[in-house]
């Protein structure tokens, strides 16, 4: 079963339409190489596929030898490079290839964005255009699932998540199976090939403790403490783990410093699978004490996800007095601020006093089972 994803259109698009670089960035085993290679084989030309993980490719690649990059792409319309954060100095080589070749498309894919995205921004300055792949999304899923199947999945997707591998799944076994596979093979691959790490397992018990904090303030300092590392480790290891797409964080927003807390930040996972696998904890919603933490993370990433793949630019937080007054998720866009409260199981509240008074111009909507379908897709 392929699910037809958003970005594909967009990616069509450039491709037909310019002749800058595409890049495309996204967690491991997101299908980011199956994007690639169904948009391909719709296009009538003649296309050279590179996994630049295979050492044969990488020294000519690396090379900045604009000779020997026409050799290898001969009379090829594309160059589509997988995997793309192997290749040394990869950026510089595709200035190259845009500037020298101009006539050759190219497409590249990379799951390692804080190594891939640093080597590439400066040389393709007004060269490319980047695009970021997630775990398949609700608005994806609605092109072909009623709304009430949606709704009947919302369980599920709560618990297993949203990769194309577990939703291709039949059995929960197999779905464990494989985000156990994940988390253990994959998850940490790219941070510890790249970056200079010196304490490994301190990275996955950071992301089980934040796996527990979940639609809570975090404090670094109280994480630098249970781990018995340093602020500066803790930030750059979160630091990491969001570039690899595993998790993004939200800030408080402010606009009166006095009265709202925005020090901490809340941390969310782009995957509730991945999560629920941190924790070790698949049980059903009705055996769960969790069921708001996971409410909200499902809600705020479907929106990220949707905001991202229809470029509705925003500012993204949440909001809290410290008299203890609080909205879950706030977007400001369009000069004021738009402020949103979720609910399991209430169907209504009323936004407190306090957002009214502070943001006089403001939005406020309560989204829960009944119409969160409209929020996210």
């Amino acid at each position: 079963m392929y699910i037809n994803r958003d970005l594909t259109k967009h990616i069509k698009k450039d491709l037909l339409t310019d002749n800058k670089v595409i890049v495309l960035y996204g967690p491991r085993q997101v299908g980011k190489t199956t994007l690639a290679n169904k948009l391909l084989d719709e296009l009538d030309w003649k296309c050279l596929r590179i996994n630049a993980e295979q050492m044969q490719y990488q020294a000519v690649l690396s090379s900045r030898d604009v000779r020997k990059l026409r050799a290898l792409i001969g009379n090829h319309d594309l160059l589509f490079i997988d995997e793309a954060q192997y290749v040394e100095q990869v950026g510089l080589n595709l200035k190259l290839i845009h500037d020298h070749l101009p006539h050759v498309k190219v497409l590249v894919t990379g799951s390692s964005s804080f190594y891939l995205a640093n080597r590439i921004s400066e040389p393709l300055t007004g060269r490319s255009w980047k695009y970021v792949l997630y775990p398949i999304s609700y608005t994806e899923l609605s092109k072909d699932t009623t709304n009430f199947e949606l709704t009947a999945q919302l369980e599920e997707r709560l618990i297993y998540g949203s990769y194309p591998e577990v939703i291709a799944s039949d059995g929960y076994q197999q779905k464990q199976r494989y985000l156990k596979e994940l988390t253990d093979a994959y998850l940490f691959k790219d941070i510890f090939t790249f970056a200079n790490i010196k304490h490994h397992s301190k990275i996955g018990q950071l992301l089980r403790l934040v796996a527990f904090q979940v639609g809570s303030e975090v404090s670094i300092q109280e994480l630098a403490t249970q781990l018995s590392i340093s602020r500066a480790a803790v930030n750059n290891y979160l630091d990491l783990l969001e570039k690899s797409f595993i998790i993004f964080r939200l800030s408080g927003f402010s606009r009166n410093l006095r009265k709202e807390v925005s020090k901490m930040d809340k941390i969310f996972f782009f995957d509730l699978g991945v999560r629920n696998t941190m924790i070790d904890n698949f049980n059903f919603l009705d055996a769960r004490q969790d069921v708001g933490q996971l409410w909200e993370n499902f809600l705020v990433t479907e929106r990220f996800k949707r905001n991202s793949y229809t470029n509705h630019y925003c500012s993204s937080y949440f909001w809290r007095l410290h008299s203890g007054a609080e909205l879950d998720y706030v977007e400001e866009y369009g000069g004021k601020p738009h402020g949103y409260e979720f609910k399991w199981g209430a169907k209504k509240a009323s936004a407190p006093q306090s957002w009214g008074k502070t943001y006089p111009q403001s939005m406020y909507q309560i989204v829960n089972k009944e119409n969160f379908l409209s929020f996210i897709t």
